[in-house]
This record gives C-alpha cells, structure tokens and sequence, in this order.
C-alpha cells in the first residue's frame, strides 16, 4: 500500500532543498503538483476507508454570521469566548478543556454574531492528529477565522497556519480569477491579462501532471504556483481571518508589541483583563463586512432597534433576496433614507448599492 506521507514528506524535503529561480520554476510546478494530487489520494482513500466525506462535529447556524476560534490547547480560546459572549466555556489550566464545540452569541453594533469555541489542534491536525480533521472541517462551514496565538508561544502561529493550508482552507486570499475551459484537442492555450512571474511552460507542465492536455486557460489574477494548483483542483475555501495574540498582559507592553509585529497579527488581548476586547468585536464585525440596513413600512417610522444585517455594498435587490424569494419579481420600486441617497427618500430601483445605517422603504406590486 502506498505510504502518502512518507512520498508528501520526501517531496516536501525536495523543495526545501532545492533553490526557487526562473530555472529551476518548472521542476518546482511539478513536484508541487504532484504533493497536491497526492494529498487528494489521501483524502479519497479515508473517505472511502469511512464512507464520510467529513469528519466534523455537527454545528447548527444561527445568527447573522459564525466565527470560530482557532489555536493550540490552553491558548485562553475558551476565557475569550466567555468575554465575547457571555457563554461559560470550561475553563482551566491544561490542554484538551474544551471537548467539542460550544457555541455563543455575541450581540454588537446590533449584530448577532455565532462564536464557536473549538477543541485546541495539534501540529499534524490535518492528517488527524487530536481530533484535528473534526475541527477543521468545522471551518469550512464559518464565515470567519479567529485564530488565537498564546503570547508565550508566538511558534504555534506557523503550525496553526500549515495545518488550516493543508486541509484546504485559503486564510485571507481571494480566489483568483482563472479560467479553464477543457477541450478535445488544440492543445493548452495561456491568456492572460495581468503580468505573472510564472511562465506559460510551467503552467502547461503543472495542467499535464493534473492530466489536462487540451484546454483553454484566462488567467486575471497575479498569482504564484500554489493559486495556479488551488484553482485547478477547485476545493479550496476562502476565508478571511484575524490572528489575535492572547495572554498579553503576562509580557511587557514592548515585547508583546513586538511579538504581534512579527506575528503580522491585528490584536494583542487579554480576556483575563478585559484589555482590548471591545476593539476585538469591532474588527470581527468590520472583518465580517457588514452594514445594517433598517426598515420601514410606508406611512410608518423605521425600527432603528433591529436592523437588517447585509454585506457592504448590498443592493436594494439583495435585500429583497434576503427578505422573501417573491419580492424580486414583485419589486415596484424603493424609497431610501441615509448616506447613499441625493435627498431623503429618493425613489430607487433593485440595482441601487446601499450604505450602511440607510432606511428602506420597500414598495410590492
């Protein structure tokens, strides 16, 4: 039987070797290549072994949008969660407290936020390590990624990261636009309207290594090797993310300022006390691109107390999707009130972006 891990670790251990240059570009579009196929292998052979395509805990939606905490054991996931929300998530001083997912509400700016409170993962989660394919799974279901880094364990925030790549999430990327279109025969053609770093030969190495020898290809995205594989395979998740660093008040301010430089993370917290977790729910709900809509029915005064929760740059015609399937076709026209319009309640149609803190005024046929 094949050995996946030993040949994914032998082409790993290749690449780590090897010097990344212009000639040397096509050898490594192909070893990479051939890692992601056989990660795939992997995948299919659990999958078969089980009869289930995941392996998560079951997790029920609610509210306006779900996040879910990422880190190690004992990073203080569970004394955040309880300061976001309320929500008494076991808490004690040694690894493995939380053994399955607690869910909890935080109510901000008017939101209704899910928070999830994960069991902590292991390096090598991935590949099943500590219950780490039943919590990663689960974030494919989130809207967002809180991943909390212990302060005094600035190195789990790279085994974090290689763990969440491995299992086929994208942390704060944006799929890029490529477009493949197979055909019988011609051969591989490139187009491409941005400038790449990767030349065509290598591209067309890596779509025959994937057995795709005749196809159109767009691509208008810059992109590296890695995005190149990540569209062909076509079952990555994007996710946007927040790396906060926990247990800040145990170092000095200089040092956990300049942890959370090299980190590149966004907050330095400390749930134990309270520093900086108003500003934690204002960037998860500004990270969640949100904008509150209110409405209003004709001859009566808005409800400005619950707001419709849309994403920035909503049209009037996504709020109608939202609300009711019918209202689309039913759609007359809308009166506005608020920051998008040129004069209180201007009459607008379904293509009209709205802004956040507007009032709408929806009228049916």
């Amino acid at each position: 039987m094949v050995d996946y891990n030993q040949k994914i670790k032998e082409f790993e251990d290749e690449l780590r070797k090897a010097k990344y240059n212009k000639a040397t570009q096509g050898h490594f579009g192909l070893v990479k290549a051939k890692i992601a196929m056989l990660k795939e292998k992997q995948t299919q052979r659990v999958q078969s072994k089980t009869g289930k395509s995941e392996h998560g805990y079951s997790v029920r939606k609610s509210g306006d949008a779900t996040v879910l905490l990422l880190g190690f054991p004992s990073t203080g996931k569970s004394t955040l969660m309880n300061k976001l929300t309320g929500t008494k998530s076991e808490v004690a001083a040694y690894a493995f407290t939380t053994l399955t997912v607690i869910p909890g509400m935080l109510e901000h700016k008017q939101a209704k936020i899910q928070i999830l409170d994960v069991p902590g993962i292991l390096a090598g989660a991935a590949s099943g390590k500590g219950r780490g394919k039943e919590v990663l799974a689960v974030i494919r279901n989130a809207d967002l990624v809180l991943v909390v880094v212990d302060i005094q364990h600035p190195e789990h925030y790279g085994a974090i990261v290689k763990e969440v790549i491995d299992t086929g999430i994208r942390l704060n990327k944006t799929k890029p636009e490529v477009f493949i279109k197979k055909k019988s025969k011609g051969g591989l053609q490139i187009g491409k309207t941005v400038p790449l770093e990767v030349d065509d030969e290598t591209l067309k190495s890596i779509l025959r290594e994937f057995k795709i020898n005749n196809a159109d290809v767009l691509i208008r995205s810059r992109l590296d090797l890695d995005d190149f594989i990540d569209c062909i395979e076509e079952n990555k998740k994007y996710l946007p993310a927040i790396v906060c660093v926990s247990k800040a008040d145990l170092v000095s301010l200089q040092e956990a300022e300049e942890i959370k430089r090299n980190l590149k993370a966004d907050i330095l917290v400390s749930a134990e006390t309270g520093s900086n977790i108003e500003a934690l729910k204002d960037l998860i709900f500004n990270k969640l691109n949100f904008m509150r809509v209110y409405m209003k029915e004709p001859k009566k005064e808005a409800d400005l107390n619950v707001p419709l929760i849309m994403i920035s740059n909503s049209t009037i015609g996504d709020v109608c999707s939202k609300l009711h399937r019918d209202f689309g076709n039913k759609f007359k026209f809308a009166r506005v009130w608020g920051k998008s319009t040129k004069f209180p309640g201007q009459k607008l149609m379904l293509s009209h972006v709205l802004r956040d803190g507007d009032i709408l005024e929806i009228h049916l046929k």
